[in-house]
């Protein structure tokens, strides 16, 4: 304990020396810049006609765009400005639409496309540049200027290597770990080792806006996360860190955030495509289709995009207890329309609604000998009684308003969304073993059936100032309401499927809760010069909640328990940044988050509600691009204190809830990308977590000071090659490799006895495309070239004493190859 005391200690030190450094510099740097700034002014409209003059000069450093990433205008330019300002927003002038461009790299606008590419491949060539566009901090900014670890995959770029899911990208981005259940929405997300103990999620989930996903302790919202079809993403942002002062609860590992493509309001466009693939061991062949449209109804004010998505994907395990094969097989629909009315200047209004649905016959769980640990059959093979479907469908519908009030934008964001899951288990070996022992004549058959209903309201209202001012702040309000639904059912039948009677139902069980929060929240940044600058947040949030417990069944006593809750928690963040020079920045980070609590049952000995756990992050970084911006860096150090976390205890034999215990994590997260040629881009990136409980857990949950946690690599990386040339002025071609590695893990706390090791694997993909006259687009990708048979989860089963039965895994997906045909018009 002495050593890892002081460890911690020492790291937390060198993270507050790194923010006493920087705060350091702060007297040097404001004198300088200010000898350094003439006062001349300039008007507003005779620097917006030099910027549209440099802007035509295509070969310049810097491309004026009259349109943002988003498709809306760029906001107009008022009053007057310095030499230096104008100069400032002449070279980093992001808020006007200005971008610096690397030199032999191309940044792509408003549908024009480098040589050979289509332009349909814009949103790639973007992020793929050196200046990403996020909004992590819920205002437009330069992805070297955030003073956040934060990675972004391009939705064209997930399309381009086949990546149709959550463990497809995952990998590729440093610190984000997934877990699968078997199937696409059957996901849970870990960040910077933040591991998902508990009844709640760790990693917030937002789509564009607005959070999907329960908040509440009973929705089961950890194991089945948002997983969107890419065809119609601009781009994932996988923010890591405490996010709680902007995003609110939920997201104390971080967050993951989908944006999708806006309408343009300019241009007709369509892209449509279809796609065949095939996965080892499967022996049906896989489809997809897909097409978006772009409709500009009224040039310049109104602008619809449309699009519609549709993959089946093979099985490829097999039943060696039914005899059945490729029992895996799923199917998953989604579609989205998006309005974007631009009613003035100064405001537009965006209407989107987004369905999708995940229905899969069977998981792909596959089974391995307790004894040997050899995997059964052809060692994709499976052996449960019955079928296990898995459906998930999501309606969401958003409105969010923009009115520019001179002074600041006033936004208005209201969503509305409904999932509904269904999982079906197969627990014959568990429950069915035993029905002799309540008076049946054999053992039988028990299907488990989980059926969660989730409505949820949102609303934000919030005010922006203009961005690259010295004082830069926003104010907003939150509110959301959930409804929730958690209908359990296990059944008693027997093996020629007929009900047993006086055990069916077996088990009946229902925890139907709601959950309402309501939040104010503040962030603001002071540039005290042009280097350095310091951001802060606050956020105040209540929460209250209800539930019930409903029982009935053979099993349990018929019953309805009720509980409440109602709890405030507050969060901050502190950002002090330092830009060493034009392109590279030091920035330190202090951030605080939150899972929320909530009722727990009523009864003797056990507490009437759980309380909120909390966890605080120190943070100190480095982002530079170096070599004339062929060379990208971005580092970063973090210690993590957890505290209070939510576990499940049992007391006086019944199962509850409870905050105990502590856990820490810490580690170095990496990603770099060279362009040594022009076309060639290379990339790696790295994260090193070492996330441990920091005191012993209660007695029977089975984790003790010092074990590591669950799930999480100690190391994890990967490497990446992409190289595009253009072959004649109509024809390009592009060539691309990765190779993911996921490290070591344990399925549980190290102590428990229920703990398997989950070994370490690496994966490589590759994918090849052909592009003729910027219309049509050839792709064919090698998934899991070399079929590693990786762990991507792995866990013990146990029978109903408690002992183990079989041990359960998800493996990495066998070698998938697919071809891809894309029509841009």
């Amino acid at each position: 304990m002495t050593g890892s005391v002081s460890k911690r200690g020492s790291l937390r030190a060198s993270l507050w020396l790194g923010v006493a450094m920087i705060c350091a510099t702060v007297a040097d740097a404001a004198a300088a810049q200010t000898v350094a700034a003439p006062q001349l002014d300039i008007p507003a409209q005779t620097l917006s006609a030099t910027l549209t003059q440099i802007g035509r000069q295509t070969d310049a450093e810097v491309i004026f765009a009259p349109a943002d990433v988003r498709g809306k205008r760029a906001p107009a330019l008022r009053g007057s400005y310095t030499a230096q300002q104008a100069l400032t927003i002449a070279l980093q002038g992001t808020a006007l639409g200005v971008r610096r461009t690397p030199q032999g790299a191309y940044l792509i606008q408003g549908g024009g496309a480098a040589p050979g590419e289509s332009g349909a491949g814009s949103a790639a060539a973007e992020i793929e540049s050196a200046d990403i566009v996020v909004t992590a901090q819920k205002r437009e900014e330069n992805l070297q200027d955030v003073p956040i670890s934060i990675s972004v995959v391009g939705g064209e770029k997930l399309r381009q290597t086949g990546a149709s899911q959550l463990t497809d990208f995952g990998p590729y981005v440093a610190g984000l770990q997934v877990d699968s259940g078997g199937t696409p929405g059957q996901s849970t997300l870990s960040l910077r080792g933040i591991a998902p103990i508990g009844a709640s999620t760790t990693v917030g989930t937002y789509l564009d806006d607005a959070p999907v996903g329960s908040s509440s302790l009973y929705a089961r919202s950890p194991s089945f996360t948002l997983d969107l079809l890419p065809y119609d993403i601009e781009r994932v942002e996988i923010l890591r860190g405490p996010q709680g002062t902007l995003y609110g609860a939920s997201s104390i590992g971080g967050l993951l955030k989908y944006v999708t493509i806006a309408p343009d309001l300019d241009d007709f466009s369509g892209k449509a495509g279809a796609e065949i693939f095939g996965i080892r061991h499967g022996e049906d062949m896989g489809y997809a289709g897909q097409a978006r449209v772009n409709i500009p109804l009224v040039p310049g004010k109104l602008g619809l995009a449309a699009s519609y998505a549709y993959r089946k994907s093979p099985g490829y395990v097999d039943n060696v207890q039914t005899g059945k094969r490729d029992v895996n097989d799923y199917r998953q629909e989604g579609a989205r329309i998006s309005l974007l009315w631009q009613a003035t200047e100064d405001f537009s209004v965006r209407l989107s609604g987004l369905w999708q649905t995940i229905d899969a016959a069977d998981t792909a769980r596959i089974i391995e000998d307790l004894a040997t640990g050899a995997r059964i059959g052809d060692g994709m093979s499976s052996f449960y009684y019955l079928e296990q479907p898995f459906r998930k469908k999501l309606h969401y519908y958003a409105a969010t308003l923009d009115y520019d009030l001179g002074f600041a934008q006033l936004t208005s964001a209201s969503t509305y969304s409904r999932t509904r899951t269904m999982q079906v288990q197969d627990v014959s070996r568990i429950y069915g073993a035993v029905f002799p022992l309540f008076g049946a004549p054999d053992a039988g058959l028990s299907p488990a059936t989980l059926n969660l209903d989730l409505k949820k309201v949102t609303q934000e209202v919030r005010l922006t100032s203009p961005s690259r001012g010295r004082f830069e702040w926003q104010l907003g309000l939150f509110y959301t309401y959930e409804k929730s639904g958690n209908d359990q059912l296990v059944n008693a039948y027997d093996f020629g499927g007929a009900p047993i009677a006086g055990l069916d139902p077996f088990v009946v069980g229902s925890l139907p809760s709601t959950y309402r929060e309501y939040a104010v929240f503040g962030n603001a940044t002071y540039r005290f010069s042009d280097r350095f600058d310091v951001t802060g947040g606050l956020r105040w949030a209540k929460n209250r909640q209800r539930f019930s417990q409903i029982s009935a069944g053979f099993l349990l006593p018929p019953g309805e328990v009720p509980g409440r809750s109602s709890e405030d928690v507050v969060t901050y963040s502190v950002s002090p940044r330092f830009h060493v020079g034009d392109d590279s920045m030091i920035y330190a980070r202090v951030a605080s988050g939150y899972r929320p609590g909530g009722p727990n049952l009523t009864l003797p000995g056990v507490p009437p509600m759980v309380g909120s756990d909390s966890l605080v992050n120190y943070e100190l970084g480095f982002k530079s691009m170096l070599f004339d911006r062929r060379v990208t860096i971005d580092l970063a150090a973090f210690y993590m204190d957890w505290k209070d976390i939510q576990i499940g205890v049992v007391v006086n034999g019944a199962s509850a809830l409870a905050n105990a215990g502590s856990a820490r994590s810490q580690g170095v997260e990496a990603a770099i990308t060279w362009q040594p040629v022009e076309g060639l881009r290379l990339g790696a990136s790295g994260a090193y977590t070492d996330a441990r409980l920091a005191a012993d857990m209660p007695a029977g949950t089975g984790g003790l000071d010092g074990d590591r946690l669950p799930s999480i690599p100690k190391w994890s990386g990967s490497l990446t090659a992409d190289y595009s040339t253009a072959v004649t002025d109509t024809v390009g071609i592009r060539l691309g490799a990765g190779l993911r590695h996921t490290g070591n893990r344990l399925s549980d706390v190290a102590s428990s006895p229920l703990t398997l090791p989950i070994r370490s694997y690496s994966a490589l993909d590759l994918n090849a495309a052909l592009t003729i006259d910027d219309r049509w687009t050839v792709r064919a990708y090698a998934r899991n070239v070399t079929d590693s048979g990786g762990a991507v989860s792995r866990g013990l089963s146990t029978d109903a004493f408690g002992q183990p039965s079989h041990i359960l895994v998800v493996p990495t997906q066998p070698r998938t190859i697919g071809l891809a045909v894309d029509l841009a018009f």
